[in-house]
């Protein structure tokens, strides 16, 4: 498959350890790069940090996802972007490739942090993905605090919606999504993703990263992926999964150029894709103008980008 669409990719060889962590595809301002990237390069130490002490991909994926929620930067958690009727509605999923088990939650309420939401739906029910009231219901029962929403939104996601209204468009977001992969020492991959979706979105509308298999997926026996960009394109072509069985025939960064340029021949959507594959190799492609980055292996090594 042609990958003339792909703007951008980076790989890095195989790892006892690693992760990588993605702020977004999409169309960052110039002077806003640079938080984008610190941001993301906050959330792989974090996630590193785990994984170094000897922690599982599963909980390392988490923590990176958590760090970027809490940061305003990013459209997860605090400074989501808001929908039609200027709320929050957030999705986000979990999945562990060592058990196929996986969690997520979907045009879910303001809570601080959607992906332990989605960890706790794998954890403590019998289900893969709650919606809207439901899950919100769930996560109160399980201890989870609601937000106020003044506390998670933020001028600037206020600024993009009444952009996109003036337009009368829906239109994406340009930090986007938030992801991780990893895979840990015991050689277990898992992969988490977080979002609050498109900026003037019809209330309850459901992107790719909820759901397993277009926007998160992750198997021991192939890779983990976590992908961000046009979320309805991306469940057409369950893109996460896709990315991620490629990686039997290619390395990470072949499989994600491969499979966004398959995307984007055959939807005409674009967006960006991280894996991180069975041995710990890294990588990563996007078909948009930036995609904030950054990675950090078991052998010291760090990298980032946009």
């Amino acid at each position: 498959m042609a990958d003339d669409a792909v703007t951008a990719s980076w790989a890095h060889g195989p790892c006892t350890w690693s992760i990588l962590v993605h702020g977004g595809a999409g169309d960052v301002a110039a002077e806003r790069v640079p938080l984008h990237v610190a941001g993301c390069e906050r959330a792989a130490a974090a996630g590193a940090a785990v994984l170094q002490a000897g922690g599982s991909a599963l909980d390392a994926v988490q923590r990176a996802v958590e760090v970027l929620e809490d940061d305003p930067c990013f459209n997860a958690g605090t400074g989501a972007c808001l929908n039609a009727d200027g709320a929050i509605e957030l999705d986000a999923s979990i999945m562990d490739g060592s058990t196929l088990r996986a969690g997520g939650v979907c045009a879910l309420a303001p809570f601080k942090n959607p992906i332990a939401i989605a960890r706790r739906v794998m954890d403590a029910s019998r289900h893969v993905l709650l919606a809207g009231e439901g899950a919100a219901r769930f996560a109160q029962e399980q201890g989870f605090a609601r937000a106020d929403p003044s506390s998670m939104i933020t001028d600037l996601a206020r600024a993009r919606l009444a952009a996109a209204q003036a337009k009368r468009a829906t239109e994406g977001w340009a930090g986007g999504t938030v992801g991780a992969v990893a895979r840990d020492a015991g050689g277990r991959v898992a992969a988490a993703t977080s979002t609050g979706g498109m900026v003037n979105k019809l209330a309850g509308r459901v992107g790719d990263s909820p759901i397993v298999g277009a926007g998160t997926y992750a198997d021991d026996a192939t890779a983990a992926c976590s992908t961000t960009g046009h979320g309805e394109a991306m469940i057409r072509v369950c893109l996460a999964k896709t990315a991620s069985d490629a990686t039997r025939t290619a390395g990470a960064e072949h499989a994600a150029r491969a499979s966004l340029a398959m995307m984007h021949a055959r939807t005409g959507g674009t967006g960006g894709a991280i894996l991180a594959a069975r041995d710990g190799s890294l990588g990563l492609a996007r078909t948009t103008r930036t995609m904030s980055w950054a990675a950090v292996t078991d052998d010291g090594s760090r990298a980032s980008g946009a």
